[in-house]
């Protein structure tokens, strides 16, 4: 990387997280300017974020070729209280903890005090849902049989598409007025939502706009005629875009980056939004640059490395309890994808896509995450290239099966051109960009339900009958009969999680309409719907479930011993579980030792993977949402398997009490000991195409990945694994006992990074508990 580079990475790695108080000021003087005025939720909103866009603060840094914060500077980090308004208590928490933290300083806090928490105590969309919600969910809430994704953040996990790149904001404004035109004498609902689109496309041109005539400004007192020139430059394009389409690469990277800022500024989805399919919509302005010979591969090169300093300065939203619990991480979860297939199914890579790989590689930032799709169709030159930057130990780019999210999708009911332009968000999440609202709404713990499902309904650790009473497990004759009082526990808590989620929906489509996100995402303009009412062509919402490898081993400890072999009772199993194995250390022994396990393509185990994976999807798949879609299963934890764990009791598995359930569809730490083609051979049991994502991690050890030869027949296992309709695979290439000394040394390990879940992180930004669960995964040292 050039100087100019290397100073912004550095910049950024530098900069400190810390909360604004920015935002959260600004929209509540707009909201108590209009107090008396009598306007429509969705043009208040619009209104709202015209006012946030046009009063902000602009930073511009010294040599950026790409401009544009979300906040006053870079890491500081807004809030959104009509979300979720942060306590004085909170911003102590914030300011003070260890993992994620954010400093706040004394002008921060006075905002809150005197301005932002006296305003949006009790008009925040978290106090709405919390007191919408059932007295049976706030129960199931607090014990941990579910989270809430809604509670802290709106509704995020979608992607933009292509339009941006063939429209510019005044031909999404000549679209709107057209629709305003059908409707002239028409539905009410759907003018105000058009003129709260059409406030929004406006703003956002002012925006662009206003850091136009900054760069101008700069480029007046600049005195070296190179910067002089380059900021002239990046003040014609900001003029130009967003308001018309872009024509150059450099026009079209700062164009997406400010849709993004927008997306952002308006409400705090989870995945901070995602530019999806990056290598398709560039190709077309990088060919045509090289062609007529105004733009060089170097300048390329530089143009993107400048774009991903711009995603790392975004540390996710700040989140605190339980939400924090789940999640974890500064990382904001936008996704980057390369790769796949075109529209007419051929394949996608191109020479954007090796670009893309060489900054990756490069620039070594967390964010933006990315990952590259890989198709039957694409060159093995392509995974490679991946799985060479994936050996330097950065967990990046993570790889996933195009032609089985294809099929994903088409099941779901996309078009063929839809599922082909679309892929995965967030973590592993699969969807349709440009063109759905996929929405993901909690996490569920499956092994929490077989504890409860153990002792009749009640909850040990918080001493309460909160399920059904399904039977006293030690009059249980059969395996059968323990696996149907198991799913009429799941099929409970669900319906209860469910009947939530369809409350969320109805409270975010009233209270918090995204105009802005509307225009972006088909086919909102047309039905003069929102985004957050169903006005996406396909509407998804989603349930994690959590510890698959965990209730697998859980259940075939239970089959196996208790009722195949009889060499344990029920009795027997319930008394060692109670006292967290103490006393019952040979019990443990064998349940650990000498029992089938997930992971090691051993059928008397993965059966029962498949009896999990089938009752969990019949509770989910199909139920309907409040947005004219329905619900799907996915299968992923973020960091949620380990608050999981902590409010989880000893298990039949031989794991004890408080730690960690398995993440992903993982195999349960060090419990695969078959190697890595007994893993994707076991993960591939389960029918993934009935999913919208699934999880798998896999730790080899560095001294593996020496020689090309190591690569081909790590890329071999990929493919394999995607021959079986496999979802997703990652790595981590780092040794337990280098993981061991960063915890005893953090301060010569500041730069070391891991892969978690469905993210990157440092691992001196994670928690000891998270820390130690990653040591235990179990490391490969062959194929």
């Amino acid at each position: 990387m050039n100087e100019r580079v290397k100073r912004l990475r550095e910049e950024t790695l530098n900069a400190v997280n810390t909360l604004s108080s920015e935002r959260g000021v600004l929209i509540t003087e707009f909201y108590k300017s209009i107090e008396n005025v009598n306007l429509s939720v969705p043009v208040q909103r619009a209104m709202a974020f015209e006012y946030i866009l046009t009063h902000k603060r602009l930073y511009i840094g010294d040599g950026e070729l790409i401009v544009g914060e979300r906040g006053p500077k870079p890491k500081a980090t807004p809030t959104y209280p009509e979300i979720c308004v942060h306590t004085q208590e909170d911003l102590d928490i914030l300011n003070t903890r260890k993992n994620v933290s954010f400093k706040v300083d004394e002008q921060t806090r006075k905002d809150f005090r005197d301005i932002i928490t006296p305003y949006w105590t009790g008009k925040n969309n978290r106090e709405r849902i919390m007191q919408s919600m059932s007295p049976a969910w706030k129960q199931a809430f607090e014990a941990g049989i579910f989270t809430e994704f809604m509670e802290q953040r709106a509704p995020g996990h979608t992607v933009c598409g292509g339009k941006i790149y063939q429209m510019g904001m005044n031909d999404f404004i000549a679209q709107i007025d057209k629709e305003l035109e059908k409707r002239s004498n028409g539905d009410i609902t759907q003018i105000e939502e058009l003129k709260a689109m059409r406030i929004a496309a406006n703003a956002i041109i002012t925006f662009a706009n206003r850091h136009a005539d900054v760069l101008e400004l700069l480029a007046k007192s600049e005195a070296d005629p190179i910067r002089k020139d380059e900021l002239q430059k990046m003040a014609e394009v900001c003029r130009k875009i967003p308001a018309n389409k872009p024509t150059t690469f450099h026009e079209a990277l700062q164009y997406y980056w400010f849709m993004h800022l927008g997306v952002v500024t308006e409400l705090n989805p989870w995945d901070a939004f995602n530019p999806g399919r990056l290598d398709q919509h560039l190709e077309p302005f990088y060919t045509k640059g090289i062609e007529e010979g105004t733009l060089t591969y170097e300048q390329a090169r530089e143009l993107l490395q400048c774009f991903w300093v711009k995603f790392n300065n975004h540390p996710s939203p700040p989140k605190v309890g339980i939400t924090a619990q789940e999640s974890s991480t500064y990382t904001d979860f936008c996704l980057i994808n390369v790769g796949g297939v075109k529209d007419n199914g051929a394949d996608g890579v191109n020479e954007v896509s090796f670009l893309i790989l060489d900054v990756i590689e490069e620039m070594r930032l967390l964010q933006p995450s990315s990952m590259v799709q890989l198709s039957k169709k694409n060159p093995d030159s392509f995974i490679d290239r991946a799985i060479k930057i994936s050996k330097t130990g950065f967990g990046q780019p993570s790889i996933f099966n195009t032609d089985a999210m294809v099929q994903e999708m088409l099941r779901q009911g996309k078009s063929i051109v839809d599922a082909r332009r679309g892929g995965a968000s967030g973590c592993v999440e699969v969807g349709a960009f440009g063109t759905e609202a996929y929405w993901l709404t909690g996490y569920f713990n499956l092994p929490k339900i077989l504890e409860l499902t153990l002792n009749n309904g009640f909850d040990p650790r918080t001493n309460t009958q909160m399920g059904l009473r399904t039977g006293d497990a030690t009059t249980f004759t059969s395996y059968e009969q323990l696996l149907e009082a198991f799913e009429k526990q799941v099929n409970h808590f669900m319906q209860i999680k469910i009947e939530g989620n369809l409350k969320n929906e109805q409270i975010f489509g009233e209270f918090m309409p995204v105009p802005f996100l509307s225009l972006l995402i088909d086919d909102c303009i047309t039905t003069g719907k929102d985004y957050c009412s169903g006005g996406a062509r396909y509407n998804t919402t989603y349930v994690q479930g959590v510890g698959l490898g965990t209730i697998t081993d859980c259940l075939s400890s239970l089959r196996y011993h208790v009722y195949e072999k009889g060499s344990a009772t029920m009795q027997a199993m319930l008394d060692a579980i109670k006292d967290n194995f103490v006393g019952h250390e040979a019990l443990r022994n064998e349940l650990i030792f000498n029992t089938p396990k997930y992971g090691n393509d051993d059928d008397r185990a993965d059966r029962c993977l498949n009896e999990v994976f089938e009752i969990y999807y019949n509770a989910v798949d199909g139920k309907p949402n409040a947005r004219g879609g329905v619900h799907r299963v996915d299968l992923l934890p973020t960091t949620c398997h380990i608050y999981f764990g902590k409010v989880t009791g000893a298990l039949p598995d031989g794991r004890k009490a408080t730690t960690p359930l398995s993440e992903g569809i993982s195999p349960s730490q060090g419990c695969d000991t078959h190697g890595p083609t007994a893993v994707v051979k076991s993960a591939a049991k389960i029918d993934h195409v009935r999913t919208g994502g699934t999880l798998l991690n896999m730790k080899f050890a560095p001294q593996f990945f020496n020689g090309d030869e190591a690569i081909r027949r790590v890329s071999s296992l990929v493919r394999s694994y995607f021959r079986l309709d496999g979802h997703h695979i990652q790595f981590n290439v780092v040794n337990a006992d280098t993981l061991r000394k960063a915890q005893q040394h953090p301060e010569l390990y500041r730069d070391l990074i891991v892969r978690v879940a469905g993210f990157s992180d440092y691992f001196n930004d994670l928690g000891p508990e998270l820390q130690n669960e990653i040591i235990s995964r179990t490391e490969h040292e062959t194929v």
